[in-house]
């Protein structure tokens, strides 16, 4: 394709996108600003759901301390049995420890992650709806995007839809705002 035929056809090209922008209707919504609200909320459950795992870790720790300083305080009036016994005592408690505190922070992750994952689903319909009811073309992230005029922010408006929820189903485990 020769230099001139290129520049007819992209010429071409940018006055059919240029009719087409004129059609094209955009909205931005800032995911940031919807799931600040809600790390509190996820805040919240992780540590109502997972309190008991951690006292129950924490007492197993000063319990292993404890081990500990009567090994270093006793040390040399225990006899090498009795020593050794403590040494292994303390050995063992170590590894149920760790294991244990990497199962809790595993099922932490997965339930934080269950939980943001649920927000999402939730914002993400709100914002259907919103480019539906909006008649929106395109829907961008306020994060993706370096500038935009305000009157294409549709954050509270998708902000409105999460709390009064018109007609979005939620799961019947939602921390987010029911509808009145």
């Amino acid at each position: 394709m020769s230099k001139n035929s290129f520049l007819i056809v992209l010429c071409g090209l940018l006055l059919g996108a240029e009719a087409q922008a004129e059609d094209l209707r955009v909205g931005i919504v800032s995911y940031s600003k919807l799931l600040a609200p809600r790390d509190e909320q996820f805040r919240k459950a992780i540590e109502r759901d997972f309190s008991s795992r951690e006292k129950k870790l924490n007492a197993k720790g000063k319990e292993i301390e404890q081990l500990e300083e009567k090994l270093g305080r006793d040390a040399e009036i225990l006899s090498g049995s009795e020593r050794a016994k403590l040494e292994k005592d303390i050995l063992s408690k170590r590894r149920e420890y760790k294991t244990d505190a990497a199962d809790l922070g595993e099922d932490i992750n997965l339930k934080r992650n269950e939980e943001q994952s649920r927000a999402m689903k939730e914002i993400n319909d709100a914002v259907d709806l919103v480019a539906k009811e909006e008649n929106l073309n395109l829907v961008l992230t306020a994060e993706s995007v370096p500038h935009f005029d305000a009157s294409l922010d549709i954050t509270k408006k998708v902000e409105s839809k999460l709390g009064s929820d018109s007609g979005a189903s939620r799961s019947s485990k939602s921390k987010l705002k029911e509808p009145e």
